[in-house]
């Protein structure tokens, strides 16, 4: 059995970097921005030590074009490199300065200030560029300047430099097809994208980019509502003000800063995936994090900072692990956690924002388990004119309906149910949302004892039972008995069982009751896309024996058969339209019936009259 080496070749590798390593050619702009940071950021630490003297206002990026020679040039103030750097760091690929740098100079804080990891964020430059020139003069006392050249293949040339200042100058030659990145604009919209926030000052033909300090590095309590505003502004100039924010910032199990936004929820935001940026010490990697936040989190907006997340070699991209899964973990506690409070400080605030923060609860609750237990208690639900959350709800009715939440879906579709409960005092919720049916049963599974119940749904709360048409007659059947009978006779070849019942409200002629397992699975299906899945089973038509319409239905149903079967069906119809249960057959008949039935009422008047 043999063993051997690896081996790898520049003249192999380099088209690998040059063509494939980057998803976008302006990547090359944040790679030399930011290894011209490091080396400002080794400055300052070597100052700090000191081993060299210089100030704050000496650190600077300049970066100038010249639209004659095709050349970008990239100047900085940091440490510099000497030849034998050069040839090390430069000239050996994948092999990185900033951890060399960083194990020499080891002390708290410091790894933090050093951006780069790999070692081949410099080759991007070989994307755009024909030849690449580096003159760089290091901070070592007594060092010469030296002059880098490569025109993309493995060989290059190192001499004696120009340079007189501490620092480096990079310079690229442009490619012909690679010209446009000469112009400002186009320049200073890529450097705004990825460098805005970056520490040191940055200027593109002597004008400066980066003005802006990045509001997630400030404590929460120094930041005020305007700034917290200013910054969502800047960060999404087009989009309306969002709903509220959380400001992040902790330094174990991982380091990591930031700010996400609630968005007021719109359909242009709707249409979007995501848009949190992320950015790796200050830097801007990527604003597609689906692979770490939650789903249901994904709508957010804002930024988050943080070197522990794993990036790809190309730092375009996040490398999933345990980590980042617990990072998800994190900033959905730290959402829920800033829900609570705020139902409990600001309540009229927060029901203020509920329209546009409900679907995003909603769906963490059916989605995440551990964001169920959190914000349970923060679901809220309307009641006239009132909100309430379900642990409000069922103290206020424990006697009532001992563990049971009544609730609508449209108070129009159900005004005359919403009536007769009123009037026995009950409390009825307000559903709204179509994530309401999966909800409640994900709710239901969570809390003991607690059962929804829609008002269409059966129960004895809209009956009065003392007024039950039960006395016998000489036939030994009730007066409800004979109502079903009349019913049923003109509503033959409908799926539907009728039944007579006294209601506590003589208003309301009719409901239709629909089985709350059976419609809620109906719903479910319909919610999930199953095609086919309609049929409820048998619907129930309970009929009020106290109402004067039933009541003359029963009268008439000897006498004038064809006219109360076309009342009836009517009836049924309307009841069906109500409760949304109509097919497009069923909207079409009861549309024609109601034309029958006015024809006849009008012609009845019309003989009248005469």
């Amino acid at each position: 059995m043999g063993h051997g080496t690896l081996k790898i070749h520049s003249k192999n590798i380099l088209p690998i970097i040059k063509k494939w390593l980057y998803t976008s050619k302006d990547i090359f702009l944040r790679e030399l921005v930011s290894n011209s940071c490091d080396a400002m950021s080794k400055a300052r630490i070597l100052r700090d030590r000191g081993k060299i003297t210089c100030t704050d206002e000496e650190f600077r990026v300049d970066i100038t074009t010249d639209a004659s020679a095709h050349t970008i040039e990239f100047k900085d103030s940091g440490v510099g490199m000497t030849q034998d750097e050069v040839e090390e760091y430069i000239a050996c690929l994948a092999f990185s300065g900033a951890e060399e740098f960083v194990k020499k100079y080891q002390e708290e804080g410091e790894q933090g200030q050093i951006i780069g990891h790999f070692g081949l964020g410099f080759y991007s430059s070989f994307m755009v560029s024909d030849q690449v020139t580096i003159d760089t003069l290091s901070w070592v006392e007594g060092a010469q300047p030296a002059l880098w050249k490569c025109d993309g293949s493995p060989d290059y040339s190192v001499e004696l430099g120009k340079r007189i200042e501490r620092g480096t100058t990079v310079t690229l030659y442009l490619t012909e097809e690679d010209r446009d990145f000469l112009k400002e604009g186009t320049l200073r919209s890529i450097l705004l994208k990825h460098c805005r926030f970056l520490s040191f000052p940055i200027f593109l033909n002597g004008k400066r980019i980066n003005d802006k300090e990045p509001l997630w590095v400030k404590p929460a309590s120094e930041c005020s509502r305007e700034e917290y505003l200013d910054f969502y502004r800047l960060l999404y100039p087009s989009e309306p003000s969002p709903v509220f924010w959380v400001h992040l910032n902790v330094d174990y199990p991982f380091c990591l800063q930031g700010i996400l936004y609630f968005p007021k929820i719109t359909r242009r935001v709707e249409a979007v995936s995501s848009s949190v940026h992320l950015y790796c010490g200050r830097v801007f990697v990527s604003d597609r994090c689906e692979g770490f936040l939650p789903d249901y989190l994904t709508i957010l907006r804002g930024v988050i900072d943080s070197r522990d997340i794993p990036l790809n070699v190309s730092r375009s991209s996040v490398q999933m692990d345990k980590k980042v899964q617990q990072l998800g973990g994190y900033i959905s506690k730290k959402v829920s956690n800033k829900l609570l409070s705020l139902l409990r400080t600001d309540r009229e605030a927060f029901i203020k924002m509920w329209p546009d923060i409900e679907v995003i609860v909603k769906l963490g609750v059916l989605q995440d388990p551990k964001f169920l237990e959190r914000v349970q208690h923060c679901l809220i639900w309307q009641m006239d004119q009132q909100w309430m959350t379900l642990d409000e709800y069922l103290e206020r009715n424990k006697e009532k309906t001992k563990g049971k939440i009544f609730y609508s879906h449209g108070d129009r579709r159900h005004a005359h149910l919403l009536e007769m409960y009123r009037e026995q005092g009950m409390e009825v919720l307000h559903s709204s949302s179509h994530l309401d049916g999966p909800l409640m049963n994900t709710l239901e599974s969570h809390l003991k004892g607690v059962k929804f119940q829609r008002v269409d749904g059966e129960n004895d709360l809209i009956l009065d039972k003392q007024r039950e048409k039960v006395v016998l007659d000489d036939l030994g059947k009730t007066m409800s008995a004979h109502i079903v009978e009349c019913i049923s006779a003109h509503l033959k070849g409908k799926d539907v069982e009728v039944e007579a019942r006294s209601f506590v409200s003589d208003h309301v002629p009719a409901t239709i009751l629909i089985d709350e397992g059976s419609r809620r699975m109906r719903d479910f299906l319909a919610f999930s896309g199953a095609e086919g899945h309609t049929d409820i089973g048998k619907k129930k038509f309970v009929v009020n024996t106290n109402n004067a319409l039933i009541q003359s239905i029963y009268q008439l149903h000897k006498k004038n058969h064809e006219f109360v079967k076309m009342i009836v069906t009517q009836l049924y119809e309307i009841y069906l339209l109500l409760q949304g249960e109509s097919s497009r057959e069923e909207v079409d008949g009861m549309m024609r019936g109601s034309v029958e039935v006015l024809t006849l009422f009008a012609h009845s008047l019309e003989q009248t009259s005469s």
